[in-house]
């Protein structure tokens, strides 16, 4: 029985044949051209298309869709599939277009807390450093959504999404981030960084950086709800994600002191000063593959003592600063074995045998003469890749 589908081995075949590099190029013939162009489009999804079909699904009420056999699994992978789809600029403003986002918005109230997780996910997506789509769902209340679930859902992976989401919405987004403080949006922030959860602990702490960053008169307000102490004691965790980002906190901290603040944090110096030289002994304490994974968090530390003490720490009496070889160039290991021919015989050629007559070498051919006639190429528009960067601050 023939198989369903275009016939991809002999698509490939074909392809191989014709484009080998051994054969000159030629123009394809009408019958060729019309057989490729059918074996292509018997594959390819009208991506438009496939999204307003999830969108009629994204509409339809749950209970209709729990009767028709649709399963919470059958949505999250639904979601996935849009994510996909949202990569792309343009396809994530087209959303709006065909009537999806608000629909999507409305999976963050979802009475499954895995679809309200995916759908969090799913608008961080879209919004990524997009300001139409930023804008788009800030008109469509998407913000206000997003903080109910990040203060108050019971399951803390939708709250760790939905606080993703936020910080890639309100990233250099003026009224998201006005918005965002007038819903006291700091002290949710502290609340999170009481979590037992490490992975929200950063986020938190990623996006307290970026909003100190942005507007440095935060940090009375920072200081009045107790950050600094709260930092400092995130300075000693376990996870090393979460020890960078609260000594970068802190160091934000200490670059805004001012004369109102001085007396908050003279109250905390002999923790603070307690706390680095702890790190500085257990870095002293490393094997140099442990050390070399904590070159961040050195530098921090003696960025740190320095803000707070006017000199620099004993990491450097200790030679702990800076490991040797950490900023010395790699070592080059391709060039000789991939400097250009030319370039090789300029280099080992001796000058008294400049006017003796050389051998001429058969030039190296690496493929056919490139056509006269310049290809265009069409690009398309990407977005910059993570989870932890959307996260990490600019």
């Amino acid at each position: 029985m023939a198989k369903d589908g275009p016939n991809w081995e002999g698509l490939l075949k074909w392809s191989l044949s014709h484009a080998d590099g051994t054969a000159p190029q030629r123009h394809l013939s009408d019958e060729d051209r019309k057989w490729f162009m059918e074996a292509m489009q018997a594959h390819s999804i009208d991506v438009i298309k496939r999204m307003k079909e999830i969108t009629q699904v994204m509409q339809t009420p749950e209970q209709v869709l729990e009767a028709q056999g649709v399963t919470p699994a059958d949505i999250e992978d639904m979601l996935d599939e849009l994510q996909e789809h949202v990569e792309s600029i343009d396809m994530a403003n087209d959303l709006h277009s065909i009537g999806g986002l608000v629909p999507l918005l409305g999976y963050l109230k979802n009475s499954h807390a895995n679809i309200r997780a995916k759908a969090a996910d799913v608008v961080t997506t879209i919004v990524q450093n997009n300001p139409r789509s930023q804008q788009l769902v800030m008109e469509a209340n998407g913000l206000e959504s997003l903080l109910n679930n990040f203060t108050s859902d019971p399951d803390i992976d939708v709250r760790t999404k939905a606080l993703g989401a936020i910080s890639s919405l309100i990233r250099h987004n003026k009224p998201g981030i006005a918005a965002f403080r007038l819903a006291n949006g700091y002290a949710a922030l502290r609340d999170a960084l009481s979590s037992e959860s490490v992975k929200f602990q950063r986020k938190a702490l990623n996006l307290i950086h970026y909003l100190l960053h942005e507007i440095h008169s935060d940090f009375l307000v920072v200081n009045d709800l107790g950050f600094p102490r709260i930092m400092m004691h995130l300075a000693s965790s376990e996870d090393a994600g979460v020890r960078e980002a609260a000594l970068q906190g802190l160091l934000e901290l200490a670059h805004y002191k001012t004369e109102e603040t001085s007396s908050s944090l003279l109250a905390e110096d002999v923790k603070m000063k307690q706390l680095l030289e702890d790190r500085i002994k257990d870095f002293s304490l490393m094997s140099p593959e442990d050390l070399g994974a904590a070159k961040e968090e050195r530098q921090l530390v003696d960025s740190l003592w320095s803000a707070y003490y006017d000199e620099p720490s004993s990491l450097r009496e200790k030679g702990l600063l800076a490991l040797p070889g950490e900023d010395a160039p790699p070592p080059d290991v391709a060039s000789k074995h991939f400097e250009p021919p030319l370039r090789a015989w300029a280099a080992n050629r001796e000058p008294n045998k400049a006017s003796e007559p050389e051998k001429k070498e058969a030039p190296l051919l690496l493929g056919p003469a490139a056509p006269a006639e310049s290809a265009q190429v069409q690009t398309s528009i990407s977005r910059e890749t993570q989870e932890d960067v959307s996260d990490a601050p600019s």
